[in-house]
């Protein structure tokens, strides 16, 4: 492993609307909206500075340190799109991941199902975590020096899993634009894709399917998707620590783990590494409460979607 020495909100997913006071002064003054809009801005940015603009900040803390480096697949590597089966991971961020992992272990933590993620990235030398990190598996690459590792957090819920798909299958098939996923241990129902009207439909079949076994299932919400999960003690921060205690490097003073993501669920492996003096980088492109030291993506203003993957890509090799 080696050390560094150089430079290497919509948070519920629900499109709830503005109250009409807010709406009617943005449309009498958007001047001052903007004003507003970017006053509020700084000041989170501030607190939350954009790694990009404050690298040498970031390379004090992770100088002479043995890193350890954690992703969220949607919205982190991949921009959020319509139709979760064409998240396809570019060329240019495959190429960058797989020098992330030449010179540190390297995990992707997502909601997806471990083996979608797997055939998006096709990189054997990773850790994957799928399910919010109730399914672990990695690496297959033969030629790492790393133990391969299998671990599943909630492996006796899958039959539950299995008959709740069915179920919103059948409840969602009439909602235009809605759809359900399969993620192993958990399920997935998007609404990314609906009208104004039809979206609250999905959240009302969700709650229906689960009413009957809440003492068994919780329902989580993300960027326009519901994720209904089992209620076990296991979540994306967990999964870190987990990996973290496999590769040998937990509680080690010389050991500084970092996790980028972007949705509220990443917030869980933001808030484990303040636990743990790791540093946590929220890409966003809107100021949002976060456990995250630093930011990416949105580095000014008026320039909060032109980082994109470039900038993530520009990051990540720096490290």
């Amino acid at each position: 492993m080696h050390a560094v020495k150089s430079e290497a909100a919509i948070l519920a997913g629900t499109g709830t609307d503005s109250s009409l006071a807010a709406s009617l002064a943005a449309a009498i003054d958007p001047l001052k909206q903007q004003h507003d809009d970017d006053h509020e801005y700084n000041a989170w940015r501030d607190e939350h500075p954009c790694i990009l603009q404050h690298f040498d900040t970031f390379l004090e803390r992770v100088n002479g340190k043995r890193v350890a480096v954690f992703l969220d697949y949607d919205g982190t590597l991949t921009p959020i799109v319509n139709n979760p089966d064409n998240a396809v991971l570019s060329p240019q961020m495959r190429d960058t991941v797989r020098q992330v992992a030449h010179l540190f272990p390297t995990a992707i933590i997502s909601g997806r199902g471990r083996d979608k993620v797997e055939g998006f990235v096709q990189l054997p030398e990773l850790f994957y975590a799928g399910s919010h990190g109730m399914d672990i598996a990695g690496p297959k690459d033969d030629h790492s020096n790393l133990t391969p590792h299998n671990f599943q957090a909630a492996a006796e819920f899958r039959p539950m899993i299995d008959q709740l798909y069915h179920d919103l299958c059948k409840r969602l098939q009439d909602i235009p634009g809605a759809s359900v996923e399969h993620n192993n241990f958990c399920v997935s129902a998007h609404f990314r894709n609906c009208a104004t009207e039809h979206w609250q439909q999905v959240v009302v079949a969700v709650n229906e399917s689960v009413a009957a076994q809440q003492a068994q299932l919780h329902v989580t919400r993300g960027r326009k998707v519901l994720e209904v999960r089992p209620q076990v003690d296991w979540d994306k921060g967990r999964a870190l620590l987990h990996l973290l205690e496999v590769l040998g490097l937990q509680q080690q003073a010389d050991v500084l783990p970092i996790y980028i993501g972007d949705d509220k669920t990443d917030e869980d492996a933001f808030r484990a590494l303040q636990d743990h003096t790791g540093i946590g980088i929220l890409v966003s492109t809107k100021a949002k409460p976060t456990a995250a030291a630093f930011t990416s993506y949105a580095c000014s203003p008026g320039d909060r979607t032109s980082m994109g993957q470039s900038g993530l890509s520009s990051g990540l090799t720096m490290v």
